[in-house]
């Protein structure tokens, strides 16, 4: 499966951006979804995943409650949905598939494949 994200760009604080993950492929419904960032100088981080069984979303700490993640396997879309974004959003996130078990879903080695990257910069 090939995957590509879009949607990264300028946003003030407080502000929403929705970042889309396209993929390629018939089978694009079978897979977990990951979303990874990372910022200049640090290591890539989880931020959420949406996983095949059940719809079932899982986010790290920080983003709860401000992102939310969903996916169109018509479409072979996940999205993105960051509201309330702060300037430690700030980004190059990655979207990522796989077809790992639930205990792996915040690792990235989870994931066979990946997007691009599109950039989030979030000024104050």
């Amino acid at each position: 499966v090939q995957l590509q994200a879009s949607g990264g760009g300028l946003v003030q604080a407080g502000g929403s951006l929705r970042l889309s993950c396209a993929a390629s492929g018939s089978t694009f419904g079978t897979y977990n979804i990951g979303w990874f960032r990372q910022s200049p100088g640090k290591e890539r981080e989880f931020v959420g995943a949406i996983r095949v069984s059940g719809g079932r979303t899982y986010y790290t700490d920080s983003v709860k409650g401000r992102f939310t993640i969903s996916r169109d396997n018509a479409k072979n879309t996940v999205y993105l949905q960051m509201n309330s974004l702060k300037p430690e959003d700030t980004a190059v996130y990655y979207c990522a598939a796989g077809k790992a078990i639930l205990s792996m879903t915040t690792y990235q080695s989870a994931y066979g494949y990946w997007g691009q990257g599109t950039q989030v910069t979030v000024s104050s």
